[in-house]
Formats: C-alpha cells, structure tokens, sequence
C-alpha cells in the first residue's frame, strides 16, 4: 500500500510515517517546512517529502492521511478529492498500522507523552520487546517510534479532537483530565466512552483505579526516577504500574527507570542550566515552573509562546490566574507573540492581552527569539534557570540551546 501523509513534517505524522514504514508501507508525505529536523530524519530512512502544494499526489496513490489540523483548502488535500484517492485520519491509520499488536493506549490531559515513554522503556527492559508511537521523540528511539517485535504495541493518543475513540486497544491508561481543549466535564465523558468495553488492565489517575499507590512503591519511584518534579514522580508511578499489570516484575520495574533518557522537549537539559519543555496549557505549565522553582530557589526565567489563536482565546482566564499564582517576586516569564501557524485562524486575540491581566512586574512581553536572548542574556545572573516553552514553535529549542552558550 503506498500511503501519502499530509503535515508529515508534525511528531504525529512523522511519527505514523516511520510506523507504517516499519510495518511494510509505501510512504510518501508533504510539509510546508522541508528544512526542519523530523523531515529531515524522514529523508534519511528514504521517504520522500514534497512541498504541500499538491505536487506529491497522483493516481499511484492508494491513500491520503490527514490529522484534523489539515484544513479543506490545503492543496494536497483538494488534489486528492479531485482524483478520488482515499482520505482517512491519522488516528484510523495508527489504529491499524498496531492492529497485530495488542495495544496499550495512553490518554490523558497531561503526562501522556512522558508515560508513553516511560511505559515502552520498562516494557523493552522487561524482556516485552514492545512497538511504540509516541508523540514526541525519544533518544535512542527513532524519532518517536520504537520498532518492536513482541506481543504489546504502546501509543500515545490524542484528545485534542477526540480522536482517540477511533482506537481500539486492549489495555488503557488515563493520566488525568483537566480543562483544555474541552471542559474537564467534557473531557471525562471522551475518556470514560474511550475505555468502555476494555478487555485488558486499565491504569485510571483521575480514580486511581489499576495504580499502585503502596507508599513503598512511591519511595522507590522517587529514589530511582531522575526526572525532576511531582508530576513526573505521578507519571513513572502508571508506567509502572501498568507494566507490572502487563507482567513486567515490579521490582524489575521500578530498577529501569534509572535508566530512562527521558523525552524531547519535557523539561530537557541544554547546559548547566537552561531547559526546554513542551508546556502549553495551565496545567503543564504549573506543572513544569513549581518542579524548576524546587531546584531553583534564586528564581526561573520563562520564555513561554502561545501555540494558537483558538487555544489562548479559550484559556486566556485559566492561563492568567496560573500565572498569577505560580510565579513569583523572583522569577519571570518572558511573553512571546502568538504563534502563528497560517489559515482561517481568528486573529482577534494577542499576547498583548494575556499580559494585560498578569500581574505587573511578572511578566516581560518581547518581540521575537532574538529579543528574547537579549533579555536573558542581560539578565544571566539573577535567575538560577532559563526555560523555552510551548508547543508547535520548532525554533524553541534552537532557542534554548542559543541562551545555553552552546552555539
């Protein structure tokens, strides 16, 4: 089957591709960005990315993959409507591409991503030989996939907009439920009618319903986990638990996580002290500047973009009073321009506003990169950590790696 994906350049498209490249497809995809690095590992396991402009599609196709960010006028998309090709999501792909498997999938508002992880890690080092797809990259993985010949398949999935109901797995994890793309009322009901009729194990943080929260559990966890913050002590204790569920020893278990690398773009290292994280809703946010705030008591400077008009528009409130709360006399956020990813999006909203209803002093509204170096650059010694942060901007961690003093 020869399969064309549109977006192929996003974690969740490149990480399809080198799934159903793996698993025997044909594999071909289209980017409006053929320089950043995903694309540029695609081309290194000799798949072919074309500019999104309907160059990439022809007859010989059998099938057009989209996610629910491709909008009806991207001309990939209209060529194939034209010639009658085959559209499905890229959910429905991922499902089927593990359908041999039995699949492990891993929801949740936040966390997913450093489960998904955790979880394929403790799987491979308990003898599981797992296949997994996550939604970010994992060193020593390729990319975000982790190519396995045993039993489980483990996948991140997504929420965002709700399809992760197209999957049907055998095991389950809920890492919690918050407001995000939804209400938490909303959000509740997508994963309850997710993991209706499951036949394998369930690991539920939103109930504790599968996890292991014996106290000794949690000190081991904590003594072997090298991964800063509460949340992440949370996170390691479902990968674990389900893994034990999945029947991984839990002494064996909880030992691979001193060996656990950690993931792209969650709270990764650059240098002594400048760090990276996808952090995008209040929630990740809080998440990621009280476990720095722990280790940096001299005060943390965050470089913090908007992923999208829609998503600051709806948690415009939430995000100030987290703000608000979470930041303190020493420490500083740095307010990036909205990022701006093109289409029919509603510009109405700004940055400009969200800093409007921080509090005064918290925060510093800066331009573009470039402005943003400046500042941390003139101000190198009075915080104890530099943070970039958001989701979608793929020049944050050039950022990061920029204010490190490593280019």
């Amino acid at each position: 089957m020869k399969s064309h994906l549109v977006g192929i350049g996003g974690v969740g498209m490149s990480a399809l591709a080198v799934a159903m490249l793996r698993t025997g497809h044909e594999v071909t995809g289209s980017d409006r960005d053929l320089t950043s690095p995903n694309v540029k590992m695609l081309n290194a396991f000799g798949i072919k990315v074309f500019p999104d402009d309907g160059s990439g599609v022809d007859c010989s196709l059998d099938e057009i993959v989209v996610s629910t960010a491709i909008e009806e006028t991207n001309l990939d998309l209209v060529k194939a409507k034209n010639l009658s090709i085959k559209i499905i999501h890229r959910a429905s792909a991922l499902d089927r591409t593990l359908s041999k498997k039995k699949l492990v999938a891993v929801a949740g508002t936040c966390g997913k991503t450093t489960v998904t992880a955790l979880l394929g890690h403790i799987l491979a080092e308990g003898g599981l030989d797992p296949f997994c797809v996550n939604g970010a990259n994992v060193p020593g993985w390729e990319g975000a996939v982790r190519f396995g010949e045993g039993d489980f398949a483990v996948a991140e999935v997504d929420e965002s907009d709700k399809s992760l109901t197209s999957f049907n797995p055998y095991a389950a994890i809920i890492t919690n439920a918050s407001a995000d793309h939804y209400s938490k009322e909303e959000m509740d009901e997508v994963f309850d009618r997710f993991i209706q009729g499951l036949p394998g194990p369930l690991v539920d943080g939103r109930t504790s319903v599968g996890l292991d929260r014996d106290e000794e559990t949690s000190l081991q966890i904590k003594k072997t986990l090298k991964m800063p913050g509460a949340h992440n002590i949370e996170n390691a204790l479902a990968a674990v638990s389900m893994a034990v569920h999945l029947g991984v020893d839990k002494k064996k278990a909880i030992s691979s996580l001193a060996t656990f690398r950690g993931v792209n773009r969650r709270l990764e290292r650059y240098g002594e002290r400048v760090y990276d994280d996808y952090a995008h809703n209040p929630d990740k946010i809080k998440a990621m500047w009280t476990a720095l705030a722990e280790m940096y008591p001299q005060g943390v400077c965050v470089i913090w973009r908007p992923h999208g008009y829609g998503p600051i528009k709806k948690m415009m409130d939430q995000l100030a009073a987290m703000f608000n709360e979470t930041i303190r006399s020493q420490d500083k956020l740095l307010l990036l321009p909205v990022y701006d990813a093109g289409g029919t999006a509603d510009r109405s909203v700004s940055s400009e506003m969200l800093a409007e209803k921080i509090d005064e002093g918290k925060c510093v509204l800066v331009e573009n990169h470039d402005e943003a170096f400046q500042y941390c650059s003139s101000h190198a010694e009075q915080y104890g950590a530099f943070v970039t942060s958001g989701a979608r901007d793929v020049k944050l961690p050039a950022l990061a790696l920029r204010i490190s003093g490593r280019v």
